[in-house]
């Protein structure tokens, strides 16, 4: 493609943003109507500052539905509560896309401990996520402190058979950009349940990962290898109790009394929530996605109720301001992120059975926070394509778009060759709330919610008119 052709549509279009309807007539034939980026931006944030509804809805999905976790009463209240917002801004286009979700129960879950020959201590914890449970009955051994891979591949053979093994290992503080702390500390060995089980231990305590310095204990989630004889239960621990046990086996022995009595109950089917604008031009579409379910533990404000609500504000600004896309703007509100993936994957297939061409895929499940830019996931010739609008965004203080990867639930439609985006925000709180009872709506603050639904809707903007 000519050069030309990159940098005419920054400043090309017959489209006057600023009216309900577009003129019939804007030009005289034979030219062309200069368009002003700067202007439609203003245009946008103006009315998502001044009349956006996200923040309501938040309090509304958060404190009439509270938690959503997939396969309960309240993920079905979600979906029902989703159709009607989008109904109630005029979209007419809304379907139901079925996925498979696990059926996991919680119960009652206790964890004590006693060092030496003291009494048994309770200590505040949480089952991971589809994790088996002990049946509801006692399981007692002794506790093993590993906090390196090299220690763990120094244990000999017999070491931790039969103990409980407790990881404590923090999520880096020297990363500065805490999601990729997160992902360093979340994709280590030492705290799959599988790989410890293989060691012959018959259970796994992890430190939360978290940057809270509090003793809430934060949900992860569990997956079990095929080939797995022995599933053991997994369950996480505060950052407080955990150093606190370090210390404490440093000097003596510790006992730990587990009691879970979680467990599965096969499959049932939970649906992805899909609502659209139609195309004026043509039938490609430009999708917009955030997780509908959240955690059993709190009220999924910040995961991912924010990006829920900036997903349905994109389609009411839209509407609002009378715009007329070229493409088809599709909002995903995926089931079970959480703890399987299902609404993902299920949307992934559909896309490639239909053979549906996506220009753009976009996704928010970073918490609500001060936008600071978007991950560019897609080839350098894409990249290109979106570095001339910088200028556009910088106004708005969205300025980062040097990262290149998309990690949540528009992942799958990599593997398609759509070009993938997702929100970059301001993370510093997000890990201090995620997956942990203190996620609730107290925790966002307004204006930043509407910062992002700004800078979602001025992308998907551009993108339209330029793609």
């Amino acid at each position: 493609m000519k050069k030309i052709f990159i940098i005419l549509p920054l400043f090309l279009s017959g489209f006057l943003f600023s009216q309900k309807k577009p003129l019939k007539n804007p030009t005289k034939k034979g030219t062309v109507a200069k368009f002003n980026y700067h202007d439609e931006f203003r245009k946008i944030s103006d009315e998502i500052m001044t009349n956006g509804t996200a923040y309501d809805n938040l309090g509304e999905l958060t404190k009439r539905i509270g938690p959503r976790f997939s396969a309960t009463p309240g993920y079905t209240k979600a979906v029902e509560w989703a159709e009607k917002k989008f109904k109630e801004i005029g979209i007419n286009m809304i379907w139901r896309q079925e996925a498979k979700a696990p059926v996991w129960i919680r119960g009652k879950e206790s964890l004590q401990i006693k060092a030496g020959n003291g009494d048994w201590k309770n200590i505040r914890m949480l089952s991971f996520g589809n994790s088996e449970g002990t049946g509801g009955k006692d399981l007692v051994g002794e506790i093993v402190l590993i906090n390196s891979t090299s220690e763990l591949n120094a244990m000999s053979i017999g070491q931790l058979k039969d103990k409980i093994v407790f990881v404590n290992v923090p999520m880096d503080p020297k990363i500065i950009n805490t999601s990729d702390s997160y992902l360093q500390a979340a994709k280590s060995k030492l705290i799959s349940a599988s790989v410890i089980a293989k060691t012959g231990a018959k259970a796994l305590i992890i430190r939360s990962l978290t940057t809270a310095s509090d003793d809430t204990p934060h949900a992860k989630m569990i997956y079990y290898e095929p080939d797995d004889k022995v599933k053991i239960p997994a369950l996480s621990i505060g950052v407080r109790s955990a150093d606190e046990l370090e210390k404490t086996l440093k000097k003596q022995k510790v006992t730990a009394k587990i009691n879970m009595t979680a467990e599965s109950k096969g499959d049932t089917t939970n649906p992805n929530i899909i609502a659209e604008i139609g195309g004026k031009k043509d039938s490609k579409v430009i999708v917009l996605g955030a997780q509908l379910d959240s955690w059993d533990i709190g009220e999924g404000a910040v995961d991912d109720g924010t990006g829920v609500v900036q997903c349905i504000e994109v389609l009411r600004t839209l509407k609002a301001l009378g715009y007329e896309n070229n493409h088809t703007i599709r909002v995903v509100l995926y089931a079970n992120s959480e703890n399987g993936g299902q609404g993902r994957e299920m949307y992934a297939a559909y896309v490639k059975k239909k053979d549906e061409k996506h220009v753009f895929a976009l996704g928010t499940d970073a918490g609500g926070y001060s936008p600071r830019g978007f991950s560019l996931d897609m080839s350098p010739q894409r990249r290109r394509l979106v570095y001339p609008w910088k200028e556009y965004f910088l106004p708005y203080g969205v300025y980062d778009f040097d990262q290149t990867e998309a990690i949540q639930d528009i992942s799958p439609l990599k593997k398609l060759d759509i070009p993938l985006a997702e929100l970059v925000v301001d993370t510093q709180r997000y890990f201090d709330y995620h997956h942990s009872e203190q996620d609730t709506f107290d925790k966002v603050n307004k204006r930043e919610l509407l910062l992002g639904a700004v800078a979602i809707t001025q992308m998907i903007f551009m993108v339209d008119k330029n793609w």
